[in-house]
């Protein structure tokens, strides 16, 4: 299945195209308040660099947050006017669900990070099952650094820029519990357009397509959910050393 796949929830405006797995074209900029202008221009030069047009697409992907609200509505607007001159589906992907897809089948659970408002951060928690599916542990949410290292409850693999950023100050915060904390490899830090293609290629396949109102998603502080996916990392802990 070809699709174009597009992230611009970070400064870093990612695009691909893809046709199942293998990645036909990429382009990863640095394009912070300049989406607008570049997003259009790089998709047309992808496409001629895949030797295709968008008649020949099967599917879209778009990463629809939490990050930028500036980038992301750009993003959205643009894939969205593309649905609507092709009938394409489209696939709306979480920003910090499509990051995971950088690290797959990690043998621990996955915390993708990523700056939000001075001193806090977006961050959610996974886990890759043994059938090769993904499952979220908790809802991703929004908070202080303070929150983050409370949701981690033994071996983590970290990545995304808000590890980059604060990874000094995140680790001092786990103190005796830093050596738990596994950083992904440094490919798979950045927010990227391949990962949204390949979580929206599986959405695709499962029949989940965006309907018509689509908008930036917004992460809430849940605090009692912390507690909730506390307790169900610990009990997996214990199942898998009794096994």
């Amino acid at each position: 299945m070809k699709i174009l796949a597009v992230e611009t929830a970070t400064s870093c405006q990612s695009v691909a195209v893809l046709d199942g797995a293998r990645v036909l074209a990429r382009s990863d900029e640095e394009a912070a308040g300049s989406q607008a202008r570049l997003l259009i221009p790089t998709i047309d030069r992808l496409l001629k660099a895949s030797g295709l047009a968008l008649s020949s697409l099967e599917g879209l992907a778009v990463s629809i947050g939490p990050g930028s609200f500036t980038g992301l509505r750009v993003g959205l607007a643009t894939m969205m006017g593309l649905r609507a001159t092709t009938g394409l589906p489209l696939a709306a992907v979480p920003t910090l669900e499509a990051m995971v897809w950088n690290v797959p089948r990690a043998d621990a659970p996955l915390c993708p990070i990523l700056k939000a408002r001075t001193g806090e951060v977006y961050w959610g928690l996974y886990r890759w099952t043994g059938a090769g599916t993904l499952h979220r542990l908790a809802e991703d949410r929004v908070g202080p650094l303070e929150s983050v290292v409370r949701s981690f409850v033994g071996p983590t693999v970290v990545l995304g820029e808000g590890w980059i950023a604060y990874h000094n100050e995140l680790r001092r915060l786990l103190g005796a519990r830093e050596g738990e904390v596994r950083e992904a490899p440094a490919a798979a830090m950045a927010a990227s357009a391949v990962s949204v293609g390949l979580a929206g290629l599986e959405r695709l396949a499962r029949g989940d397509i965006a309907g018509q109102g689509l908008s930036p998603r917004y992460v809430q502080r849940a605090e009692a959910e912390l507690k909730a996916v506390q307790n169900r990392l610990a009990s997996a802990s214990t199942l898998e050393s009794s096994n």
